[in-house]
């Protein structure tokens, strides 16, 4: 794997952006190079992610950003935020859609203190819809595993995007 060789900037440069907004994994994970495999790297990134302090870890969550929200909309999400989004089909959504998915962003917030994250890649609009308005329910530490789970699906996929393009 080339990336054993590189140095922590160009490591970071190269897979930094697997985890929203927060390359810190990245630098973490750094540390315990060689790695034998892709999934040896993102064993390592998550493992940093798991060692993290509480309040790191709500951060890594906070960093994403709501689910056809107002930052999609006025086309400031990162490249693979965007990607992931509209895979999923929410840049094409009705008006009634935008609002309820506004309306159950605000309630998910005002509940757990940070933003929705489900792998869009691996979901519908509708099947997001679903599942915000099910995990509405759940105790906010359960909340923080599920969001937690959900970044690591996300990460493998942009992870295997970036080694394998």
């Amino acid at each position: 794997m080339q990336l054993n060789a590189a140095d922590r900037a160009a490591f970071v440069a190269a897979v930094g952006f697997t985890f929203e907004q927060s390359p810190w994994v990245a630098e973490e994970a750094w540390e315990n190079r060689p790695f034998a495999s892709t999934d040896a790297l993102l064993a390592a990134m998550l493992a940093a992610v798991a060692q993290a302090s509480p309040e790191r870890r709500i951060a890594l969550i906070a960093a994403h950003p709501d689910l056809a929200g107002r930052v999609a909309r006025e086309g400031r999400l990162t490249a693979s935020s965007s990607e992931e989004q509209s895979a999923a089909g929410l840049d094409r959504l009705s008006p009634q859609e935008i609002a309820r998915f506004d309306a159950l962003n605000a309630a998910y917030r005002a509940r757990f203190g940070f933003p929705f994250v489900i792998c869009a890649r691996e979901q519908t609009k509708q099947s997001i819809l679903d599942a915000l308005e099910r995990r509405l329910s759940n105790e906010r530490d359960d909340e923080i595993g599920t969001a937690l789970r959900e970044i690591g699906k996300i990460a493998r996929l942009r992870l295997y995007d970036a080694v394998t393009a």
